[in-house]
């Protein structure tokens, strides 16, 4: 297992960081151009809601990066969770290949 020490940066960081702030937008303004709720956009932005298909289609209709860049960065901060969660890596690193 690769495991890396540091978190990735979080979606919502980079919604916030890399996005709303760079272009002077609200959450308020990105919900609307994604056609969401404000709502979904802040819990987004918390890092209190994870990006399904649908929000990453979404963000990459109103973005200049893909829905694969919003799932992959997704799914690589669940991943860094897991590894770097010590009860979790412990119920991971239980399993045992199979053995024909």
């Amino acid at each position: 297992m690769n495991i890396t020490k540091r978190q990735p940066v979080s979606v919502g960081e980079m919604i916030t960081e890399e996005f709303l702030m760079p272009m002077g937008l609200t959450q308020g303004q990105l919900a609307e151009s994604m056609g969401s709720s404000r709502k979904t956009v802040n819990e987004s932005c918390r890092n209190r809601r994870a990006v399904t298909a649908d929000t990453a289609l979404m963000l990459a209709m109103v973005s200049s990066d893909t829905a694969d860049f919003w799932l992959n960065s997704q799914q690589r901060n669940e991943l860094g969770k897991a590894l770097n969660t010590p009860k979790r890596r412990a119920r991971i690193e239980k399993a045992k290949p199979i053995v024909a």
